[in-house]
């Protein structure tokens, strides 16, 4: 990472929607994290309708994620895949868990659905930090 362009923050945010969709497809996590979330079946078909505007402002959020660890990862000086997995891990650990963790703590929200939106964020902060270095 040398300089903050567009089209791999674009990708990264790309990347960060496609883990999104396999992460929570219900055959992965998405029926667990529907239970834990008290969404019923109706409600998540009601969402589909709206989902192209929900992937689109997703892949923005995304994108600002990565257009500011790219500006990390230039300021650390990374410049290798294992550089930028060390990149989104420290990103995860500083930004992700903590922030996240009022869900546990102050909403009463359940450990394991802390445990599926975290760890979705940890795949994708590392994989979005990779996307980056090209």
């Amino acid at each position: 990472m040398i300089e903050v362009s567009f089209l791999p923050i674009f990708f990264a945010g790309v990347a960060s929607i496609v883990i999104g969709f396999a992460w929570y497809h219900p055959k992965v996590f998405g029926g667990a994290w529907m239970r834990l979330s008290n969404l019923s079946p109706e409600a998540v078909e009601k969402g589909k309708k709206r989902m192209p505007l929900l992937a689109f402002f997703g892949l923005l959020a995304s994108m600002l994620a990565a257009y500011v660890m790219s500006y990390f990862g230039i300021a650390w000086g990374v410049f290798d895949v294992i550089g930028a997995i060390e990149l989104g891990f420290w990103c995860w650990a500083g930004f992700v868990v903590p922030t996240m963790l009022g869900i546990v703590l102050w909403e009463q929200k359940p450990l394991t659905l802390y445990l599926i939106n975290a760890g979705y964020w940890l795949v994708a902060l590392i994989a979005m930090a990779i996307v980056l270095l090209f």
